[in-house]
């Protein structure tokens, strides 16, 4: 195997979909409830990625204001074609629904996006026959009306790209072995024959990747005799739920896969703190003309990542990196006189819509610190996983004094402690670390929440896990505010791994 950094992408980016174009990659992956939506990175060698920008800078793009956590941007697609740059994407329980953004360059800005009637389902692909015909193919999730959850398996439609109409009625094709959730369909004209590639078994540890062929592009398709090619499923593979792939040339001249995976911790490998990651695997060719893909190994990037954000830089705010939830960064959270500045509306982490702005947790052990003052207000420094699981430390001003509350909240239960501190801006600080040998075999990472220096709580990670939190999406650090008017001086976050690489 190819010795390249797994996670590829680390952190919350599931579903990952990649191109290459003029030798470099772009690779964009789901965002579900946040917002910008559908982060957009840039890499040409397949190892090191930078984040240029978002499919989704605006609301009205995606429309998730009302989304349900779970919904949202779901699994896009990126492509080229006649020089443009497409992404295909279905946004649930939105308006929006199947929709088709381009852009020229692929930092943005990208257009409002067509919406493609005649689509129901999600995991959208697109691809063209040499005659120019556009096929979207698509998993039939029915996500509207009297079918509603139904599921037809893997469906395709002629479309025209201009008046965003389907030309025709869905047809069923090749839907996998027969396993639930045949989903995330990807279609690639290779030699003779087109290659229908598909995620099945659900994206947790069932999840598969199966591959058939056939002659066009609308079938029919035969599938390889030894489906699913990929899956770690019953193994104690390092990385597990791998799935959701869509294949890329590499710079040596090979094939490869990027695929959504986890990293489950502790001996039981019961808890993946991270969520959904982008890992890759290599492929190659069989005499016959079949894809064979390498089981995914885990090989954690050596060194330690640093962001540092101090608002003195009116900018900071600007950075690709930053989300919100169902809304955008720079609608709750303005950065003046040296500082950030988020307004409360009297609800917290538990509201559809926090005042909150934060980053994606991209390594199991991490630190996390930003100094607020509450003088006019109340807020902190909080992990977000949903709204019912989540935790922090919230700081306000009471009787001269800086209070500060550490909570944990899980499945809508709340714990508490409290502590008193001399007025004034005050330090907030989360620590992550993996479990040593000492912890149980079913716990999960050690989280320490501290405020000017002084533990306050020390949580079991376990509870706010994708497995946990049964989520799409990942932990996302940041700062926030409840009441009142909150200023934040600074955001910092280092983080780094010590797993060695593993099979």
């Amino acid at each position: 195997m190819t010795r390249r950094p797994n996670p590829l992408v680390p952190g919350f980016n599931p579903d990952p979909s990649v191109v290459l174009v003029d030798g470099v990659y772009y690779l964009v992956t789901s965002t579900f409830e946040y917002l910008p939506g559908l982060p957009v990175y840039r890499s040409t060698d397949l190892v090191e990625w930078e984040h240029i920008g978002n499919v989704a800078e605006r609301p009205e793009q995606v429309a998730v204001g009302s989304v349900v956590t779970g919904a949202g941007v779901f699994a896009p697609t990126i492509r080229h074609h006649d020089g443009l740059f497409h992404v295909i994407v279905t946004v649930v329980g939105s308006p929006r629904g199947c929709v088709v953004f381009t852009a020229a360059d692929p930092a943005g800005p990208w257009s409002d996006g067509l919406t493609i009637t005649g689509v129901d389902g999600i995991d959208p692909d697109l691809a063209w026959d040499d005659d120019g015909t556009a096929y979207v193919t698509y998993s039939g999730l029915r996500l509207s009306g009297e079918e509603a959850g139904r599921h037809y398996g893997i469906e395709q439609v002629r479309v025209d790209l201009t008046t965003g109409l389907a030309l025709e009625k869905p047809r069923s094709l090749w839907s996998g072995t027969g396993l639930r959730f045949p989903e995330a369909p990807h279609l690639y004209r290779r030699g003779d024959h087109w290659y229908l590639v598909i995620a099945e078994g659900g994206t947790e540890r069932g999840h598969a990747v199966s591959v058939a062929r056939g002659a066009s592009p609308t079938g029919p398709f035969t599938g390889h005799p030894a489906n699913p090619l990929l899956t770690a499923s019953g193994s104690p593979r390092a990385v597990q739920n791998t799935g959701h792939a869509d294949l890329v040339e590499t710079p040596e001249g090979g094939w490869a896969m990027v695929l959504l995976g986890v990293r489950p911790i502790g001996e039981a490998q019961a808890f993946s703190p991270l969520g959904r990651e982008t890992f890759l695997t290599d492929v190659t060719w069989t005499e016959e003309g079949w894809p064979a893909i390498s089981a995914v190994g885990l090989a954690p990037r050596v060194g330690t990542e640093s962001h540092g954000f101090s608002f003195e830089d009116a900018t900071a705010l600007d950075d690709p990196g930053w989300l919100a939830v169902r809304t955008t960064p720079g609608a709750v959270g303005r950065v003046t006189d040296g500082s950030l500045v988020l307004r409360g509306r009297g609800a917290g982490l538990d509201d559809p819509q926090p005042v909150f702005v934060g980053r994606r947790q991209r390594h199991l052990n991490a630190v996390v610190n930003s100094t607020v003052d509450v003088a006019d207000g109340v807020g902190g420094l909080a992990a977000r996983y949903d709204e019912r699981h989540h935790f922090g430390l919230e700081a306000r001003t009471q009787d001269g004094s800086t209070k500060v509350t550490a909570w944990a909240a899980v499945a809508g239960l709340r714990q508490e402690w409290h502590s008193s501190f001399p007025g004034g801006p005050i330090e907030l600080r989360i620590e992550f670390q993996e479990p040593t040998e000492a912890a149980t075999a079913t716990g999960g990472d050690r989280i320490r929440l501290l405020a000017g220096g002084t533990l306050l709580a020390e949580l079991d990670g376990r509870y706010w896990t994708s497995e946990t939190c049964a989520s799409f999406t990942g932990r996302i650090v940041g700062l926030y505010a409840s009441e009142g008017t909150a200023r934040f001086a600074d955001f910092h976050y280092t983080g780094w791994e010590t797993s060695p690489a593993a099979g």
